[in-house]
Protein backbone atom coordinates (compact mmCIF):
# COMPACT_ATOMS: atom_id res chain seq x y z
CA UNK A 1 0.00 0.00 0.00
CA UNK A 2 3.19 2.25 0.65
CA UNK A 3 5.30 1.61 -1.88
CA UNK A 4 5.86 4.05 -3.65
CA UNK A 5 6.38 6.49 -0.57
CA UNK A 6 8.49 4.17 1.14
CA UNK A 7 10.30 3.80 -2.50
CA UNK A 8 10.39 7.82 -2.77
CA UNK A 9 11.27 8.57 0.86
CA UNK A 10 14.65 6.57 0.61
CA UNK A 11 15.62 7.91 -2.48
CA UNK A 12 15.01 10.76 -0.85
CA UNK A 13 17.60 10.31 2.10
CA UNK A 14 20.54 8.44 -0.16
CA UNK A 15 20.69 11.59 -1.97
CA UNK A 16 24.39 11.25 -3.37
CA UNK A 17 26.47 14.06 -0.87
CA UNK A 18 23.31 13.74 1.66
CA UNK A 19 23.39 12.55 4.92
CA UNK A 20 20.89 12.86 8.06
CA UNK A 21 21.13 15.16 11.07
CA UNK A 22 20.48 13.00 14.32
CA UNK A 23 18.73 15.71 16.65
CA UNK A 24 17.17 13.31 18.14
CA UNK A 25 18.75 13.66 22.05
CA UNK A 26 16.40 12.53 24.98
CA UNK A 27 15.31 15.08 27.78
CA UNK A 28 18.09 14.00 30.08
CA UNK A 29 20.64 13.80 27.03
CA UNK A 30 20.35 17.29 25.70
CA UNK A 31 20.77 18.57 29.16
CA UNK A 32 23.96 16.82 29.24
CA UNK A 33 24.80 18.88 26.29
CA UNK A 34 23.35 22.09 28.03
CA UNK A 35 25.35 21.69 31.38
CA UNK A 36 28.43 21.99 29.03
CA UNK A 37 27.22 25.38 28.28
CA UNK A 38 25.65 26.53 31.34
CA UNK A 39 22.50 26.45 29.94
CA UNK A 40 18.88 25.13 31.43
CA UNK A 41 17.53 22.77 29.74
CA UNK A 42 13.64 24.09 29.16
CA UNK A 43 10.86 23.53 26.96
CA UNK A 44 12.14 26.85 25.38
CA UNK A 45 15.60 26.32 25.52
CA UNK A 46 15.29 23.40 23.35
CA UNK A 47 13.42 24.66 20.78
CA UNK A 48 15.71 27.38 20.44
CA UNK A 49 18.68 25.34 19.68
CA UNK A 50 17.19 23.20 17.31
CA UNK A 51 15.42 26.10 15.40
CA UNK A 52 18.81 27.50 15.01
CA UNK A 53 20.34 24.07 13.37
CA UNK A 54 17.48 24.13 11.50
CA UNK A 55 17.13 27.67 9.91
CA UNK A 56 20.87 27.24 9.01
CA UNK A 57 21.04 28.74 5.25
CA UNK A 58 21.64 26.46 2.63
CA UNK A 59 21.55 23.29 5.49
CA UNK A 60 19.69 21.42 2.65
CA UNK A 61 22.85 21.04 0.52
CA UNK A 62 24.23 18.43 2.64
CA UNK A 63 21.32 16.93 4.74
CA UNK A 64 18.79 15.27 3.34
CA UNK A 65 16.31 14.55 6.48
CA UNK A 66 16.61 15.35 10.56
CA UNK A 67 16.07 12.81 13.13
CA UNK A 68 14.04 14.73 15.83
CA UNK A 69 13.05 13.81 19.25
CA UNK A 70 8.96 13.80 19.99
CA UNK A 71 8.79 16.79 21.55
CA UNK A 72 10.76 18.50 18.63
CA UNK A 73 8.40 16.78 16.00
CA UNK A 74 5.25 18.95 17.77
CA UNK A 75 6.97 22.39 18.49
CA UNK A 76 6.75 25.52 16.89
CA UNK A 77 9.47 27.95 15.87
CA UNK A 78 9.12 31.47 16.75
CA UNK A 79 7.78 32.55 13.50
CA UNK A 80 4.73 30.09 14.44
CA UNK A 81 5.44 27.58 11.89
CA UNK A 82 5.74 24.59 13.05
CA UNK A 83 9.40 22.85 13.43
CA UNK A 84 8.64 20.00 10.55
CA UNK A 85 6.85 22.47 8.41
CA UNK A 86 10.16 24.59 8.33
CA UNK A 87 12.27 21.42 7.21
CA UNK A 88 9.72 20.35 4.68
CA UNK A 89 10.28 23.62 2.93
CA UNK A 90 13.74 23.24 2.56
CA UNK A 91 13.54 19.97 1.02
CA UNK A 92 14.70 18.28 3.57
CA UNK A 93 12.71 15.50 5.31
CA UNK A 94 11.60 15.49 8.86
CA UNK A 95 11.60 11.38 11.02
CA UNK A 96 11.46 10.62 14.36
CA UNK A 97 13.23 8.60 17.44
CA UNK A 98 10.60 5.90 18.19
CA UNK A 99 12.08 3.92 20.93
CA UNK A 100 11.67 4.67 24.69
CA UNK A 101 15.27 4.48 25.43
CA UNK A 102 16.78 1.21 27.26
CA UNK A 103 16.23 -1.24 30.01
CA UNK A 104 18.43 -3.71 31.39
CA UNK A 105 17.96 -7.20 29.53
CA UNK A 106 18.04 -9.18 32.92
CA UNK A 107 17.48 -7.43 36.62
CA UNK A 108 20.88 -6.60 37.28
CA UNK A 109 22.18 -7.09 33.88
CA UNK A 110 24.93 -4.43 32.39
CA UNK A 111 23.66 -5.23 28.83
CA UNK A 112 20.53 -3.63 27.38
CA UNK A 113 17.59 -3.78 25.24
CA UNK A 114 15.11 -1.37 24.22
CA UNK A 115 11.82 -0.44 24.98
CA UNK A 116 8.83 1.03 22.71
CA UNK A 117 6.47 -1.66 20.79
CA UNK A 118 4.05 -1.12 22.73
CA UNK A 119 1.37 1.26 20.86
CA UNK A 120 4.35 1.70 17.85
CA UNK A 121 2.00 1.63 15.13
CA UNK A 122 -0.40 3.86 16.47
CA UNK A 123 2.47 6.41 17.68
CA UNK A 124 4.09 6.19 14.09
CA UNK A 125 0.52 7.24 12.54
CA UNK A 126 0.43 10.29 14.74
CA UNK A 127 4.51 11.00 13.74
CA UNK A 128 3.16 10.33 9.94
CA UNK A 129 0.63 13.47 10.35
CA UNK A 130 2.93 15.56 11.66
CA UNK A 131 4.68 15.41 8.45
CA UNK A 132 7.65 12.27 9.40
CA UNK A 133 8.60 10.19 6.74
CA UNK A 134 11.11 7.82 8.78
CA UNK A 135 11.57 6.58 12.28
CA UNK A 136 14.92 5.55 14.17
CA UNK A 137 15.23 2.42 16.69
CA UNK A 138 18.66 1.78 18.55
CA UNK A 139 19.94 -1.22 19.57
CA UNK A 140 23.44 -1.28 21.91
CA UNK A 141 25.68 -4.08 22.30
CA UNK A 142 28.84 -4.17 25.11
CA UNK A 143 31.80 -5.97 24.73
CA UNK A 144 33.58 -7.49 27.29
CA UNK A 145 35.51 -10.75 28.03
CA UNK A 146 32.23 -12.51 27.84
CA UNK A 147 29.88 -9.60 25.77
CA UNK A 148 27.76 -9.25 24.09
CA UNK A 149 25.78 -12.58 24.78
CA UNK A 150 23.87 -14.63 22.67
CA UNK A 151 20.90 -13.60 24.60
CA UNK A 152 21.29 -10.12 23.82
CA UNK A 153 22.32 -10.03 20.14
CA UNK A 154 19.24 -12.06 19.95
CA UNK A 155 16.39 -9.79 21.41
CA UNK A 156 17.68 -6.95 19.92
CA UNK A 157 18.28 -8.57 16.44
CA UNK A 158 14.08 -9.30 17.46
CA UNK A 159 13.32 -5.69 18.41
CA UNK A 160 15.10 -4.37 15.43
CA UNK A 161 13.24 -6.55 13.00
CA UNK A 162 9.84 -5.81 14.73
CA UNK A 163 10.11 -2.23 15.13
CA UNK A 164 11.34 -2.17 11.15
CA UNK A 165 8.26 -4.34 9.88
CA UNK A 166 6.06 -2.04 12.20
CA UNK A 167 7.00 1.33 10.41
CA UNK A 168 6.79 -0.32 6.90
CA UNK A 169 3.12 -1.08 7.27
CA UNK A 170 2.39 2.41 8.23
CA UNK A 171 4.42 3.83 5.07
CA UNK A 172 7.48 5.04 7.77
CA UNK A 173 10.60 3.97 6.60
CA UNK A 174 13.05 3.13 9.24
CA UNK A 175 16.19 3.54 10.25
CA UNK A 176 17.56 0.25 11.88
CA UNK A 177 20.45 1.68 14.47
CA UNK A 178 22.30 -1.88 15.79
CA UNK A 179 25.69 -0.28 17.95
CA UNK A 180 28.39 -2.04 18.87
CA UNK A 181 29.53 0.83 20.85
CA UNK A 182 33.11 1.87 21.65
CA UNK A 183 33.15 1.58 25.27
CA UNK A 184 36.12 -1.00 26.42
CA UNK A 185 39.82 -1.62 25.66
CA UNK A 186 39.01 -4.21 22.86
CA UNK A 187 41.29 -4.08 19.52
CA UNK A 188 39.82 -3.48 16.18
CA UNK A 189 39.64 -7.28 15.60
CA UNK A 190 37.39 -7.94 18.30
CA UNK A 191 34.60 -4.86 17.12
CA UNK A 192 34.98 -6.83 13.62
CA UNK A 193 33.99 -9.90 14.91
CA UNK A 194 31.52 -8.97 17.22
CA UNK A 195 30.13 -6.72 14.45
CA UNK A 196 29.70 -8.97 11.89
CA UNK A 197 27.98 -11.55 14.58
CA UNK A 198 25.37 -8.44 15.40
CA UNK A 199 25.00 -7.61 11.47
CA UNK A 200 23.97 -10.98 10.97
CA UNK A 201 21.58 -11.74 13.54
CA UNK A 202 19.75 -8.57 12.40
CA UNK A 203 19.39 -9.39 9.31
CA UNK A 204 18.20 -12.31 9.49
CA UNK A 205 15.85 -11.05 11.95
CA UNK A 206 14.75 -8.57 9.39
CA UNK A 207 13.96 -10.94 6.98
CA UNK A 208 11.90 -13.40 9.18
CA UNK A 209 9.30 -10.51 9.65
CA UNK A 210 9.28 -9.92 6.18
CA UNK A 211 11.06 -6.01 6.27
CA UNK A 212 11.46 -5.30 2.31
CA UNK A 213 15.39 -4.45 2.47
CA UNK A 214 14.87 -2.22 -0.56
CA UNK A 215 13.04 0.36 1.89
CA UNK A 216 15.30 0.44 5.24
CA UNK A 217 18.19 2.29 5.97
CA UNK A 218 20.87 0.84 8.16
CA UNK A 219 22.38 3.20 10.64
CA UNK A 220 25.56 0.97 12.00
CA UNK A 221 28.86 2.03 13.97
CA UNK A 222 31.90 1.55 12.20
CA UNK A 223 34.62 -1.36 13.36
CA UNK A 224 36.60 0.64 15.15
CA UNK A 225 39.16 -0.08 18.70
CA UNK A 226 37.48 0.51 22.10
CA UNK A 227 38.22 4.04 23.27
CA UNK A 228 40.52 2.60 26.01
CA UNK A 229 42.33 -0.06 23.65
CA UNK A 230 45.91 1.32 23.53
CA UNK A 231 46.46 0.47 20.01
CA UNK A 232 44.30 2.67 18.02
CA UNK A 233 43.45 2.17 14.09
CA UNK A 234 44.28 4.65 11.40
CA UNK A 235 41.17 5.57 8.79
CA UNK A 236 42.55 3.03 6.16
CA UNK A 237 42.62 0.19 8.73
CA UNK A 238 38.91 1.07 9.85
CA UNK A 239 37.35 1.49 6.21
CA UNK A 240 39.09 -2.40 5.35
CA UNK A 241 37.56 -3.71 8.55
CA UNK A 242 34.08 -2.00 8.21
CA UNK A 243 33.80 -2.59 4.32
CA UNK A 244 34.94 -6.35 4.90
CA UNK A 245 32.41 -6.80 7.66
CA UNK A 246 29.77 -5.09 5.60
CA UNK A 247 30.47 -6.96 2.25
CA UNK A 248 29.90 -10.40 4.34
CA UNK A 249 26.96 -9.40 6.51
CA UNK A 250 24.73 -6.64 4.72
CA UNK A 251 23.00 -7.64 1.53
CA UNK A 252 23.12 -5.52 -1.53
CA UNK A 253 19.13 -4.65 -1.40
CA UNK A 254 19.85 -2.15 1.01
CA UNK A 255 19.69 0.85 -0.05
CA UNK A 256 21.76 3.28 2.27
CA UNK A 257 24.07 2.53 5.39
CA UNK A 258 24.64 6.03 7.43
CA UNK A 259 26.65 6.03 9.66
CA UNK A 260 26.71 6.87 13.44
CA UNK A 261 29.33 8.68 14.89
CA UNK A 262 29.71 6.43 18.18
CA UNK A 263 31.70 8.84 20.45
CA UNK A 264 34.82 9.37 17.75
CA UNK A 265 35.79 13.12 17.60
CA UNK A 266 34.23 15.36 14.31
CA UNK A 267 37.60 15.14 12.63
CA UNK A 268 37.84 11.17 13.22
CA UNK A 269 33.88 10.22 11.80
CA UNK A 270 34.60 12.52 8.59
CA UNK A 271 38.55 11.10 8.11
CA UNK A 272 37.49 7.24 8.50
CA UNK A 273 33.90 8.35 6.59
CA UNK A 274 35.90 9.51 3.74
CA UNK A 275 38.41 6.35 3.49
CA UNK A 276 35.35 3.97 3.52
CA UNK A 277 33.89 6.09 0.58
CA UNK A 278 37.12 6.09 -1.07
CA UNK A 279 38.17 2.72 -0.66
CA UNK A 280 39.45 1.02 -3.96
CA UNK A 281 36.69 -2.03 -3.92
CA UNK A 282 32.75 -2.47 -4.57
CA UNK A 283 30.23 -1.12 -2.33
CA UNK A 284 26.66 -1.66 -3.85
CA UNK A 285 25.03 0.79 -1.26
CA UNK A 286 25.42 4.35 -0.54
CA UNK A 287 27.19 4.85 2.57
CA UNK A 288 26.93 8.23 4.51
CA UNK A 289 26.79 9.69 7.65
CA UNK A 290 23.54 10.30 10.56
CA UNK A 291 25.94 12.18 13.15
CA UNK A 292 24.46 13.82 15.76
CA UNK A 293 27.11 15.23 18.36
CA UNK A 294 29.78 14.63 15.10
CA UNK A 295 28.02 17.16 13.45
CA UNK A 296 25.88 19.60 16.28
CA UNK A 297 29.10 20.13 18.97
CA UNK A 298 31.24 23.04 17.16
CA UNK A 299 27.84 25.10 16.86
CA UNK A 300 26.28 23.73 20.44
CA UNK A 301 29.71 25.59 22.06
CA UNK A 302 29.55 28.62 19.74
CA UNK A 303 26.17 29.34 20.52
CA UNK A 304 25.93 29.08 24.09
CA UNK A 305 22.44 29.77 23.99
CA UNK A 306 22.81 33.20 23.38
CA UNK A 307 20.77 34.61 20.38
CA UNK A 308 23.76 36.97 19.15
CA UNK A 309 25.50 33.85 18.56
CA UNK A 310 23.09 32.35 16.38
CA UNK A 311 25.16 33.24 12.94
CA UNK A 312 28.25 32.08 13.82
CA UNK A 313 27.02 28.97 15.51
CA UNK A 314 24.82 28.01 11.95
CA UNK A 315 28.06 28.65 10.06
CA UNK A 316 30.08 25.98 12.79
CA UNK A 317 27.07 23.59 11.33
CA UNK A 318 27.49 24.16 8.20
CA UNK A 319 31.12 23.61 7.78
CA UNK A 320 30.36 20.18 9.99
CA UNK A 321 27.67 19.39 7.41
CA UNK A 322 29.84 20.59 4.21
CA UNK A 323 33.10 18.43 5.37
CA UNK A 324 30.96 15.49 5.94
CA UNK A 325 29.05 15.72 3.11
CA UNK A 326 32.41 15.49 1.00
CA UNK A 327 33.24 12.79 3.11
CA UNK A 328 30.54 10.88 1.84
CA UNK A 329 31.80 11.28 -1.70
CA UNK A 330 35.49 10.30 -0.65
CA UNK A 331 36.48 14.49 -1.21
CA UNK A 332 36.96 15.18 2.13
CA UNK A 333 40.76 16.28 3.27
CA UNK A 334 42.46 17.26 6.54
CA UNK A 335 43.16 20.65 4.98
CA UNK A 336 39.57 21.37 4.51
CA UNK A 337 39.53 21.70 8.36
CA UNK A 338 41.58 24.83 8.39
CA UNK A 339 38.76 26.27 5.82
CA UNK A 340 35.99 28.69 7.70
Amino acid sequence: MYSDTLNNTVAAMTAPGKGLLAADESTNTIKKRFDTITLESTEESRRDYREMLFTTPQISDYISGVILFEETLSQVARSGQPLAELLIAQGILPGIKVDKGLIPLNPGSAEKCTQGLDGLGQKLQQARELGARFAKWRGVYSIAHTLPSRQSIHVNAEGLARYAAICQSEGIVPIVEPEVLMDGEHDIHRCERVTTEVLAAVFNALRTHGVTLEQMILKPNMVLPGAECTVQAGPQEVAEATVRTFKRTVPAAVPGIMFLSGGQSEQAASANLNAINALNTSKPWVLSYSYGRALQAPALQTWGGRDENVTAAQTALAKRARLNSAAAVGGYRAEMEQVA
